[in-house]
């Protein structure tokens, strides 16, 4: 025990330490936000489509690409993916012929393009890279496949209307619709043929709409057909609208919601609209997306959003848990860095939840109009004890806690990015992720973490009646096994997590069922070793999936979990937290990823979370 004590407190201050060196002037922290080849392929297609000769950029992203494909000759969204990942693949395959630096004889891509064709060929890929590649000339439009325009007119006030959607697929869909309906391709130069990769059965069926209810599929066909006998006119409005919808909400930087996924559709989006490709929202859309392009490792990488507010909530927050006084520079810095970051604009959230002003903060550090409830609730906690001797941080945490109680959903949950746009029947249309993507569902990492904000940090118990029905939420959505599952992080760990630390932080007793459940569940999947480790693949099988070995920070949620609710000297948190402080981490679990942003396609290595979750559960287990 005693020498657990030590190495703990030797871990904390060399983890302090090193955050101390590494935060930059103006008080933030910057760590990458990985992804898989995507975003670097995408930027590819994009730059040689817009006669962008930038290559030393060029050539950094397609040493990039080539450095992740494996030996069969497929590329990965996770490492442990058995076999490859099809779109993946593709991503990267297409996006290196069209660099001009690969032709298809070379090796490696013969080993991809067979690796496609043994997985289904083009047909079987992703809809957001079908489309992609179709923008670009390299895929065919469907012959009938159309979208009314005139649904973007649907009031909110209807049951099913475009602000029922995700804010996230609304300002991907929106683009989307505009290109596909015009079935526009940017054909250039650089534009290879891809038919040796379809093979015979999906040549003339390669955007068929598909669900596992047919008859779904059918009656979203019917009402866009009625909708498509709109006269002329609506679908004009509808194409007037979509257009101030993308330029209303461009950043700064000259991004579309700070997203490069986003951003990218907007620009082909406009193209299709008549933009010419040197009109200023395009040439400043691509150099907004040359801004996220950082160097992850040893090559470039184009980030799909900077994760700088969220790290730096985080850390701040941490750093003050372990310790570190709030007049001490990091802290100070910090706050003040956040305290500017705070939004005073009104978002898309406002149609669900209007009488509220604003008082969130978003994820990366030139959103101004996107607030999500987890960095809120993360700014929030590091702005607490600084808010107590000053006015201004004063002002902002109760407008921040304001918006953010405000923004509970009517189940008792909390979602990602707005209120009540939850609509199960969106879940059906006919596209790949529907249920991952089209609503924003309460879940139970951001009920249970805005919670642990709330009990901790705004001292709110069960006796408030929002967070009486919070609790309700998570009881009634707890796995049979004990667990919670987590939508943005990897994945019943980090549900599991949220969810127990928030429940016992507005007064819900160790010995409650649930709680005994959960606890039991943690346990039951400790590694051999002391640590844990779960797969990404629990996302696409919606059960948990361990892996073979441990990582740093589901090791530390894990623990985490366990000391909000058991004793230090337990063997499970005795044996757990020599392998965090002890072990020399192997770069297999320093480097696997355990954010989620879209399951089986998009999966984030944040570089920041090895350094902050372990040391939150030390500073956690020496206060304990």
């Amino acid at each position: 025990m005693e020498q657990i004590e030590r190495l703990a407190k030797e871990a904390l201050k060399t983890m302090v330490d090193e955050l101390n060196e590494n935060q930059n002037e103006d008080g933030s922290w910057n760590f990458c936000f990985e992804g898989g080849p995507m975003t670097d392929a995408f930027l590819l297609m994009t730059l040689k489509g817009l006669d962008i000769h930038d290559e030393n950029l060029i050539k950094g992203s397609v040493n990039r690409i080539i450095s992740l494909q494996t030996n069969n000759g497929s590329w990965k969204v996770y490492p442990n993916e058995e076999f490859g990942n099809l779109t993946a693949t593709v991503q990267a395959y297409s996006a290196l012929l069209v660099s001009g630096h690969y032709k298809k004889n070379d090796l490696n891509m013969k080993k991809a393009e067979m690796f496609i064709r043994e997985n289904g060929g083009l047909g079987k890929t992703h809809f957001m890279t079908k489309w992609m590649l179709a923008a670009n000339g390299l895929f065919p439009w469907p012959k009938l496949f159309y979208i009314p325009m005139s649904f973007l007119l649907i009031p909110p006030s209807f049951p099913i209307n475009f602000f029922q959607f995700s804010t996230y697929a609304r300002i991907h869909f929106i683009p989307m619709m505009i290109v596909a309906n015009k079935k526009f391709s940017l054909k250039h130069d650089h534009s290879p043929k891809l038919d040796h990769l379809f093979i015979s059965h999906d040549r003339n069926n390669t955007w068929e709409l598909y669900h596992h209810d047919r008859s779904v599929t059918d009656i979203f066909t019917k009402e866009m057909q009625k909708l498509a006998h709109f006269p002329a006119y609506f679908h004009r409005l509808g194409y007037s609208y979509a257009e101030r919808y993308m330029t209303a909400r461009i950043e700064k930087d000259g991004t579309l919601y700070s997203y490069a996924s986003a951003t990218f559709f907007m620009i082909y989006a406009l193209l299709a609209l008549g933009y010419e490709k040197t009109s200023p929202q395009i040439q400043q859309a691509i150099q907004g997306v040359k801004t996220l392009v950082t160097t992850c490792g040893k090559n470039k990488h184009l980030e799909n959003s900077t994760s700088t507010v969220w790290d730096t909530s985080l850390i701040s927050y941490t750093l003050q848990e372990a310790g570190v006084p709030i007049s001490h520079s990091m802290i100070k810095k910090s706050t003040t860095y956040l305290l500017h970051k705070q939004h005073d604009k009104r978002g898309d959230w406002v149609v669900h939840n209007s009488l509220v002003p604003p008082g969130g903060w978003g994820f990366s550090d030139i959103n101004s109009l996107n607030p999500d409830n987890d960095d809120t609730s993360a700014a929030l906690r590091a702005i607490t004890k600084y808010a107590v001797t000053n006015h201004e941080a004063r002002e902002a945490w109760h407008r921040g806690t304001n918006y953010l109680l405000s923004m509970q959903n009517q189940d008792g949950g909390w979602a990602a990015f707005e209120k009540n746009t939850d609509s199960y029947l969106l879940t059906y249309i006919p596209l790949e992720n529907a249920k991952d993507a089209a609503i924003d569902p309460s879940t139970a990492d951001l009920t249970g973490r805005v919670l642990e904000y709330f009990g901790n940090f705004a001292g709110l118990t069960m006796k408030h009646p929002s967070i009486s029905a919070a609790v309700n939420w998570l009881f009634q959505n707890q796995q049979k096994d004990g667990s919670w599952y987590g939508r943005w992080g990897v994945c019943y760990l980090y549900g599991t997590w949220a969810a127990v630390t928030g429940l016992r932080a507005v007064g819900v007793p160790k010995s409650d069922p649930h709680i005994k459940k959960a606890i039991q569940w943690i346990k039951s999947v400790q590694g051999m070793k002391g640590g844990w480790g779960e797969s990404c693949q629990s996302s696409e099988m919606k059960q948990y999936v361990p892996l073979p070995f441990s990582t740093p920070s589901q090791t530390a949620w894990a623990l985490d979990t366990l000391l909000s609710s058991s004793e230090k000297q337990e063997p499970s948190v005795m044996k757990g937290m020599l392998q965090l402080i002890n072990q020399k981490w192997e770069e297999e679990s320093l480097s696997y990823p355990t954010g989620i942003g879209l399951p089986g396609q998009f999966y984030i290595r944040y570089h920041s979370y090895n350094k902050i979750f372990p040391l939150l559960t030390i500073a956690h287990y020496l206060k304990k």
